[in-house]
């Protein structure tokens, strides 16, 4: 459909399902440009389609368990999957080969629960254990590491208080930060570069922390734990790690949820949740056994429950969207992956400007002139309009002249300086090959 006759004043959350795509998937998730989907399997594979021909391309087979994540690198050309074999495996998908080339592959000590890349570069990779610790994977020579993220304690709790497993970790869009979930209550934020520890928030009341999602700006945080809610927080600023405290100084304090959305009939938890591009709505996917089920918030409007989307009778166990348009994928425990989207009228007056819509058929006088070359009174104006105008007999312009001064870039912090280091070969002008996946194979 022409994108021009459709009206820019109607955009809203999705509202109906547009197609639903067979992959017995447990998960999907969408690549940063939004025209690709990513699947995993719990038989350790993985397949990628193209939402615009709603095709599978390619198929990834690289784990002999069960695929537990995937992650885009920031221009798609790198995927990550992470599996209960122990690896997490990164497939360069600029490969003409079929299955594509494995780029890397990384051993850990137990299952992988979930892996994810550093926004910057995809060298840097985040994992978190089912053991309940988090590592940071260094994969560049200058830097090439595995470093542990370790909860600091006060002198007086260190050795009284128990270890807290972590059940969640996530950069942050900044790729700043690394913001950790624990089993505790707590969400731990961690400098990226220097993996100090720089804030500790409890969030009273919330129990285990079971999934994070932030806007794409990184300023808003939306909590899954538990206690079966989710919690809408506006972050602080954080502080510089310093590094001529021993320990180093962080930041301990509560976070107070701008937003708590729950369920206080039926009690039901959540599976997942994700914001919109804009971050005005958010998306709860409901952990019911019966139906599926996906409620709609409005972020701006204080948080206001806007409606729920019904899928149908396959339960809800995962959801994802669309980093640019309203559009989400939600998956159900059968693999199947369902496009839902928002149905926009079409604007035929774009067509001409001078096009009027109606409701309904009107009885229309046609001028004598109307399909003339050029209108009479047209012509009669712009005559009258010339003698009006003053002659410049010296054509001598003593408007100001207007001085320019140069756009100096801002430099970039030593955060990001430290993630552009040693960059991968992740650029905006890859291109995928596309080869078609037979259903039969799937």
């Amino acid at each position: 459909m022409n994108g021009s006759i459709l009206s820019p004043f109607n955009v809203s959350h999705p509202t109906a399902i547009q197609t639903s795509l067979l992959d017995r998937a447990s998960f999907a998730k969408f690549d940063p440009s939004g025209r690709y989907l990513a699947t995993g399997k719990l038989d350790g594979s993985s397949s990628i389609w193209d939402l615009e021909t709603r095709s599978a391309i390619r198929l990834l087979d690289g784990h002999v368990k069960a695929v537990t994540s995937v992650d885009w690198s920031r221009y798609s050309r790198y995927l990550l999957t992470s599996s209960r074999d122990w690896n997490v495996i990164i497939w360069d998908l600029a490969s003409p080969f079929d299955p594509p080339q494995r780029h890397t592959t990384i051993r850990f000590d137990a299952p992988v629960v979930s892996a994810s890349f550093h926004p910057r570069n995809s060298n840097i990779v985040l994992a978190l254990l089912s053991t309940g610790d988090a590592f940071v994977a260094d994969l560049r020579k200058e830097h090439r590491s595995r470093m542990e993220l370790c909860e600091v304690y006060d002198e007086a709790d260190e050795s009284t208080k128990p270890r807290s497993a972590m059940t969640v970790a996530r950069f942050d869009p900044t790729g700043k930060y690394i913001f950790v979930g624990t089993a505790a209550g707590s969400v731990l934020v961690f400098n990226s570069r220097t993996k100090a520890m720089v804030a500790r928030h409890k969030i009273s009341s919330a129990g285990a922390m079971r999934g994070f999602d932030f806007s794409k700006g990184g300023r808003r945080l939306v909590t899954n734990s538990s206690d079966r809610a989710l919690r809408h927080f506006n972050l602080p600023i954080y502080p510089s790690p310093s590094s001529t405290s021993d320990p180093p100084e962080y930041l301990d304090q509560e976070l107070k949820s701008i937003y708590q959305f729950n369920d206080p009939i039926n009690k039901t938890a959540w599976h997942t949740m994700s914001y919109s591009p804009e971050g005005q709505w958010l998306a709860g996917g409901a952990a019911d056994h019966a139906t599926h089920k996906i409620y709609i918030w409005d972020i701006v409007n204080d948080g206001q429950f806007v409606c729920t989307l019904d899928g149908g009778r396959e339960p809800l166990i995962h959801l994802h969207w669309h980093p640019r348009k309203s559009v989400i994928a939600s998956t159900t425990n059968q693999g199947n992956i369902l496009i839902w989207h928002c149905p926009i009228p079409e604007r035929w007056g774009a067509f001409a400007g001078g096009f009027e819509e109606v409701d309904e058929n009107v009885e229309y006088h046609e001028r004598e002139d109307e399909f003339d070359i050029e209108d009479e009174a047209e012509i009669a104006r712009r005559k009258m309009k010339r003698e009006e105008e003053k002659v410049d007999i010296d054509g001598f312009d003593d408007a100001p002249m207007q001085q320019t001064t140069p756009v100096v870039a801002p430099k970039d912090d030593e955060d990001e300086a430290w993630a552009d280091d040693e960059p991968d070969d992740d650029k905006p002008e890859w291109k995928m090959a596309i080869i078609m996946v037979e259903e039969d194979y799937l």
